[in-house]
């Protein structure tokens, strides 16, 4: 039984809200909308044999849905075959059912209306890393993740012009009972940022705690027909869905909010260690989890969710920004477009353990890809290392400076008058620089994407201003951007409510480490 979220008076007006909105307004630039056609690796040919391939897994070997009997019936009544907990689809079941009702692309509305963002169609949206138990500095090295950090993290992100989304399980804050801390996660996102973010899966009960949180920031009703939670549904590769995950992906449907249906494969282990084997069982393994959803509720938003990683054959460890897995990408991304539904892969993924170079070209050689491949929600674009074992507050300014880059990217090629600048040409002249001309006076501002992390002195000046390095550069900037954080306004009686009720709830059970 869950507790239903009180209703609390309100307070203060529409329009008083967005005033005190514009008042502590941070820096803010809209969710990118791509000018640039997605990059195909493979030709209709070959994605339909990726796509038969992943029928044949659903139709010959089957997915195993464990310890969920509901589960297994809805899909029993939608025509699949069960054999215990194996579930194995007709050829073509699971993509009618997606197909049939599952959208196309969906709005998901932030606290802040400035603040909702697109999710599909041409849309890509950047949200940090997510999930893990360790945080790194400059100041203090390694160590676990804290409730303090986790709101850090949530305060960069609200401050970050180039992220859109708060994300979720931005470090795991191990000072918290595991049973408990989901409450403290999920506040941290209400109130110390006002953009979209996502919610708990640990349990199916922390995720039904994270849809009566929003209930009360959004008001009930809003739920019904708003998107107000995405949250990450992962699969437990090779070809499982389990009770744990299923769950919370039903509470979210059931309340209409949206989920990513994600495969994590490290490719060699869990999956065959090939690209277009690796590609067909992701596809499979998330079809089978979208259509799942669509039984529970049709027109509950899915994203087609993809993590595929490479990995060392010596040592089998995890490796980033290696071809391979930006090849899953590539065709996992037209699988998706040509399935209907909003992807999501990517990010800025190493496997270095601080902010280096490695960190630096492993991240580029996956952000890349995913920019030009079309996904449509990024996790991990900011902060990850060590595989994600760790995130790094200088790992997370340099990666935001590259989303920024990113931006100007995707808008392509300007070619308004402007853009293709003739009468510019034309007027200066041969060998004469264009330093003082009048179309440069009107462009020199916003020509060109300019790096609040990368310094392009003069050796002499660099050396006058320490001698710093990236890594050391990002410090400063996180440092005083955590300085500068000042919270968005909320609605005093709304979050006096949430306080309440998560204290309420933390009051009536023990605490727990599992």
């Amino acid at each position: 039984m869950t507790d239903e979220p009180a209703r609390g008076k309100r307070t203060g007006g529409r329009a008083g809200r967005q005033a005190v909105r514009q008042a502590h307004a941070t820096p803010r630039v809209p969710y990118i909308t791509r000018t640039l056609e997605p990059f195909e690796v493979l030709d209709e040919e070959g994605l339909e044999l990726i796509e038969s391939n992943a029928d044949t897994i659903l139709e010959r070997v089957g997915i195993e849905f464990r310890d969920a009997p509901d589960a297994l019936k809805l899909l029993e009544s939608a025509g699949c075959k069960v054999q215990d907990q194996r579930v194995r689809f007709p050829r073509g079941l699971a993509r009618s059912l997606i197909r049939a009702s599952a959208p196309k692309a969906f709005t998901q509305h932030a606290r802040n209306p400035e603040n909702s963002v697109e999710i599909g169609d041409a849309h890509t949206v950047f949200a940090p890393a997510y999930g893990s138990p360790f945080v790194l500095d400059l100041d203090q090295g390694r160590r676990y993740g804290t409730i303090e950090d986790f709101r850090n993290f949530v305060k960069l992100a609200y401050m970050s012009p180039y992220l859109h989304h708060s994300g979720g399980t931005v470090c795991e804050p191990v000072d918290l009972p595991v049973n408990k801390r989901h409450y403290d996660m999920v506040y941290a996102h209400m109130r110390y940022s006002d953009k979209p973010f996502m919610g708990s899966v640990t349990h199916p009960q922390r995720a039904q705690d994270t849809v009566d949180m929003a209930r009360i920031l959004f008001g009930a009703d809003h739920l019904e027909d708003h998107v107000v939670l995405l949250s990450l549904i992962n699969a437990n590769s090779p070809l499982v869905w389990d009770s744990t995950m299923l769950g919370a992906a039903r509470a979210y449907a059931e309340a209409n909010q949206a989920v990513i249906m994600t495969p994590f494969i490290l490719a060699g282990a869990m999956s065959p260690a090939t690209v277009a084997g690796t590609a067909a069982q992701t596809l499979a393994e998330s079809m089978a989890g979208m259509a799942y959803v669509q039984l529970v509720r049709p027109g509950a938003p899915v994203v087609f969710g993809s993590f595929a990683s490479s990995m060392s054959m010596q040592s089998g460890a995890p490796t980033f920004g290696t071809p391979e897995p930006a090849l899953v990408l590539y065709t996992l991304a037209a699988c998706a477009r040509r399935l209907g539904v909003p992807f999501r892969s990517g990010g800025s993924l190493c496997a270095s353990k601080v902010p280096d170079a490695q960190a630096a070209y492993e991240s580029a050689n996956t952000l890349q890809p995913t920019v030009l491949g079309g996904v449509n929600f990024v996790l991990h674009a900011a902060g990850w290392l060590e595989g994600g074992l760790a995130m790094g507050y200088e790992k997370f300014i340099m990666d935001a400076d590259q989303c920024g880059m990113m931006h100007a990217f995707a808008r392509g090629v300007d070619l308004s008058p402007n853009g293709q600048a003739i009468e510019a040409i034309i007027e200066n002249g041969p060998g004469q620089h264009f330093l003082g001309t009048a179309h440069t006076l009107a462009n020199f501002e916003t020509a060109f994407y300019r790096s609040n992390v990368a310094d392009n002195n003069s050796f002499e000046q660099w050396e006058l201003e320490g001698s710093k390095d990236t890594a050391e550069r990002a410090n400063a900037i996180w440092k005083r951007m955590l300085a500068e954080y000042e919270p968005p306004p909320i609605d005093e009686a709304v979050d006096e409510e949430l306080r309440e009720w998560i204290e309420r709830k933390k009051a009536s059970f023990p605490d727990s480490n599992v």
